[in-house]
């Protein structure tokens, strides 16, 4: 059983940075998986912010994001962090991370069918 555990998560104002964390244990390796960073605001639906296929770093990004996150992995601590710079209002909501096999990173856009997830960590970005 993969577990999976997000931080980082907190207060911010407009224009500030954030950096989540999400340390998977219970494998051995993530090399089969696709890691991703959801969230999902009150009253709308869970989106794909960011994920990375975890062998060779293939990464994918929500548009509105592209340029501010930066999503990478630490292969020794089997870790995956998203650092968030140059926050908005609208990307406060809370953030999940999950563990998918998926055929192509792309996939992660809207959320697995079948994934590990985490119990989420809430970003608020508020002045």
């Amino acid at each position: 059983q993969l577990h999976i555990v997000e931080s980082g998560g907190g207060l911010v104002q407009p224009g500030g940075s954030l950096k989540l964390s999400c340390t998977a244990s219970g494998f051995a390796t993530l090399d089969d998986y696709t890691i991703g960073w959801f969230r999902q605001a009150p009253g709308k639906e869970r989106e794909g912010v960011s994920a990375i296929k975890y062998t060779d770093g293939t990464t994918y990004y929500l548009d509105s994001v592209k340029g501010r996150f930066t999503i990478s992995r630490d292969s020794r601590e089997m870790t995956v962090n998203l650092q968030m710079n140059s926050l908005k209002p609208e990307d406060t909501a809370i953030y999940y991370c999950a563990a998918a096999i998926v055929s192509n990173v792309q996939r992660m856009r809207t959320p697995p069918l079948i994934a590990y997830w985490g119990q989420g960590t809430e970003v608020t970005v508020s002045s």
